[in-house]
């Protein structure tokens, strides 16, 4: 049975040295060779052609994200996995970006690590559970957030135009008359953009539309 061929690269001897061991226990893995920084790793990748490339995050010289997108243009069949301590967003996106199949924590438990090589090798992705959650965290309080915030996109080019109306002086009666809708109509579409701002009275209005930049302060001449 064909093995799985890993490239390790890390700047730490010893770390490199407790993965491969980890791997070369399973019958089923092969580390063909270790690379202490990126330039290095874009060589060796180039001439040992591993099926999957364990990478660290911040090694001196080449960036780990230049070298990774050096072996993917050079050998796109290589699956990358970044091996990292952080638990970081902004890394992540990096890593996706360039191409990368896995995103491991360095404190995963070593069977995660098993698995996590296996997975991408045989075309799936991997995030660390713990890198999974944080990602939850993270949207689930942007969402929140958004619901916090009153939202001028939600609400419809009617509303938006009786805002204004409003916003200016002009009574429920009036408007109807101007817009040529009956007086419930424009009451309806009051209540329903005053809910979406999340506004109670009328001069929360005005205020809400001249930070809106709907309508302008007057200025005395």
């Amino acid at each position: 049975m064909a093995k799985i061929r890993c490239l390790l690269v890390d700047d730490h001897t010893l770390f490199r040295q407790g993965v491969r061991r980890l791997l070369e226990g399973e019958s089923d893995f092969e580390v063909v060779g270790e690379a202490a920084d990126g330039g290095q790793a874009v060589e060796q990748a180039r001439e040992l052609r591993p099926d999957v490339v364990l990478m660290d995050i911040g090694m001196p010289g080449l960036s780990s994200f230049e070298a990774a997108r050096q072996i993917r243009k050079n050998r796109p069949e290589t699956k990358l996995l970044f091996l990292t301590m952080y638990e970081d967003e902004d890394y992540l996106v990096q890593c996706l970006e360039v191409g990368a199949a896995g995103y491991v924590l360095k404190d995963t438990p070593a069977q995660q690590l098993v698995s996590a090589v296996r997975d991408v090798y045989k075309g799936g992705k991997y995030l660390s559970s713990q890198v999974l959650s944080k990602l939850v965290e993270d949207f689930r309080a942007k969402v929140r957030d958004a619901k916090m915030k009153p939202r001028m996109s939600t609400l419809t080019p009617r509303e938006r135009e009786i805002l204004k109306l409003l916003a200016e002086g002009n009574s429920v009666k009036e408007i109807a008359v101007l817009l040529g809708l009956s007086v419930k109509t424009v009451e309806a579409h009051k209540f329903n953009l005053m809910r979406k701002l999340d506004i109670h009275n009328k001069a929360q209005l005005v205020t809400y539309a001249i930070q809106k930049k709907i309508i302008k302060i007057p200025v005395n001449q």
